[in-house]
């Protein structure tokens, strides 16, 4: 019976990560090209994988009747989430399955599977019931209105994550940072690089060399194939009930991996498809100019000896802090006042302004950071090199602030 089984699977492709131009097609058989193939790579998910078959072949039955194919690819699996899969195959007669026994990876599963698959559209989905199903329509419907690749993302309108802990949160934050230091142009197409529930147009990555690392096949996607368009569709990350967490500090120490890869090996980063908020950012620094001049004003009233005569330390702390404040305000209200408006509770305009604090109070040593570096190295004019430090500062701010605090990451 295993034998059988294991011949009933489909066979894993061999040399360069590279989807072919054309879908992968039997000789001698017509009428085998479909519209989507959607991948499912799993590891020891043989809890979970039965429901998920069936949620997604009841959407995809009602939304594009018999012109998608389900590819479940499993890294050969301890506990046979292969063989659970295989069984399923007379049921779902649009479901295929590849067992691989001698490689292992996310971003290289999917993209086998993009190998064998016959559709004019490639997508993947987590095994595990993270990524819900029902937003595969409106995904489609993004590229059936012109989009090359369409990204569900937690990071816009309608879009969140369940019940992550604070340390999760920072840990994704901080690498989505990271990378939009190393990749900015990559990175900044979209609100939730990080996220693997992403549909694309088979034109776009035919024919390209890919050469994934770790878990983030969307990074590659974006760094290296040839897409314009892109479409963003929130929804909510869920937690799993079935199975086991695959995030180890391996995968962090992978993310990075790919980052610098990609980083060196493209030699050029792809156009950004939105310029650089030009207006914004204007709104953005004549808050910032509002907050030097509260600075300085609070400052000579608590400091200076004709009038409170505090410590110069305990005053421009405080000073600071009030010119913070007066800046998240207006900001909020003003700069990114239209994400604002959809997050008005308390509790979120608490943790905007906790993430702007600790922001620009990251600037303030960058700020002093560069003011060193230019004054020494570059510039000897310390009022100039602290003109550049200030810019560099302003921009990192503004910056990170643009693509962290004011963003829809938590919904009910």
């Amino acid at each position: 019976m295993n034998r059988q089984n294991t011949q009933s699977c489909l066979p894993t492709p061999l040399g360069k990560f590279q989807v072919p131009e054309y879908p992968h097609i039997k000789p001698g058989v017509i009428d085998q090209q479909l519209q989507f193939s959607l991948i499912i790579p799993t590891y020891k998910e043989s809890k979970n994988i039965r429901y998920v078959v069936l949620r997604l072949a009841q959407i995809l039955d009602e939304f594009i009747p018999g012109d998608y194919e389900l590819i479940v690819v499993d890294d050969d699996s301890p506990d046979r989430t292969w063989e659970v899969a295989l069984s399923l195959i007379e049921e779902y007669p649009q479901l295929q399955v590849m067992r691989r026994q001698h490689e292992r990876g996310l971003s290289t599963a999917v993209i086998r599977g993009w190998q064998v698959a016959k559709g004019n559209i490639l997508g993947v989905i987590d095994g595990d019931l993270q990524h819900p199903p029902h937003v595969l329509k409106q995904l489609l419907s993004e590229v059936h209105q012109g989009a090359d690749l369409a990204v569900a993302s937690r990071h816009i309108e309608g879009g969140g994550v369940s019940s992550w802990s604070f340390i999760r949160r920072f840990l994704s934050r901080g690498a989505q940072l990271l990378g939009l230091i190393i990749l900015p142009k990559v990175l900044g197409r979209v609100s939730d690089p990080m996220s693997g529930y992403f549909i694309v147009r088979r034109h776009c990555l035919a024919g390209v060399n890919l050469d994934p690392v770790g878990y983030k096949i969307l990074l590659e996607v974006i760094g290296r194939s040839k897409i314009d368009k892109i479409a963003e569709v929130g929804y909510v990350f869920c937690e799993r009930h079935e199975g086991e967490s695959k995030v180890t500090w391996k995968q962090y120490i992978d993310y990075i991996h790919h980052l610098v890869l990609l980083r060196l090996s493209t030699g050029r980063f792809k156009k950004v498809s939105q310029s650089f908020p030009i207006s914004r950012f204007i709104r953005f620094g004549l808050v910032g100019l509002s907050g030097v001049f509260i600075d300085m004003v609070i400052l000579y009233l608590l400091s200076d000896p004709t009038t409170l005569g505090w410590p110069l330390t305990r005053s421009k702390i405080i000073a600071s802090e009030i010119a913070i404040l007066n800046n998240f305000l207006w900001n909020d209200a003003w700069t990114f006042a239209d994400v604002s408006m959809q997050q008005q509770e308390i509790h979120q305009r608490l943790k905007r302004f906790l993430k702007f604090n600790i922001i620009c109070l990251a600037g303030l040593v960058l700020n002093v950071l560069f003011l060193n570096l230019v004054f020494n190295f570059i510039i000897s004019n310390r009022y100039i090199a602290n003109l550049i430090a200030i810019v560099i500062a302003t921009i990192w701010n503004f910056w990170v602030n643009l693509k962290l605090s004011w963003r829809v990451t938590q919904v009910k």
